[in-house]
């Protein structure tokens, strides 16, 4: 079983940045694709970015592109989330997610672990 804590949420102005953080409880942290997804309000959970076991390769929803960087240390098993340019749309609960260990797809059904989920809100 893995343990994800995301800690980074907050409130802050249109155009600003916050950074999320997930912290994993696995002594395997390398071996697992790591993604982060949001869900607003009203809304269903959506995919916003993934990294690959190494870092060596990231995806973004068209909707983050060019304003979120998905990074990680494996190191310190933490995924990060920078996100800059927020805008009042990206309010949402922000939740870090793994499939089960050594799998590269990030689709939510293939979702295995999932955090506790950290609030982010922009004001307009």
């Amino acid at each position: 079983q893995v343990r994800l804590v995301e800690s980074g949420g907050g409130l802050v102005q249109a155009g600003g940045s916050l950074r999320l953080s997930c912290a994993a409880s696995t002594s395997t942290f390398s071996m697992y694709a790591m993604g982060w997804f949001r869900q607003a309000p009203g809304k269903e959970r959506e995919f916003v970015a993934a990294i690959s076991w190494g870092g060596g390769s990231t995806y973004y929803a068209d909707s983050v592109k060019g304003r979120f960087t998905i990074s990680r240390d494996n190191a310190k098993n933490t995924v990060y989330l920078q996100m800059n340019s927020l805008k009042p749309e990206d309010t949402a609960v922000y939740y870090c997610a793994a499939p089960p260990e050594g799998w590269s797809s990030m689709a939510l059904a293939d979702v295995k672990y999932w955090g506790q989920g950290t609030q982010v809100t922009v004001s307009s």
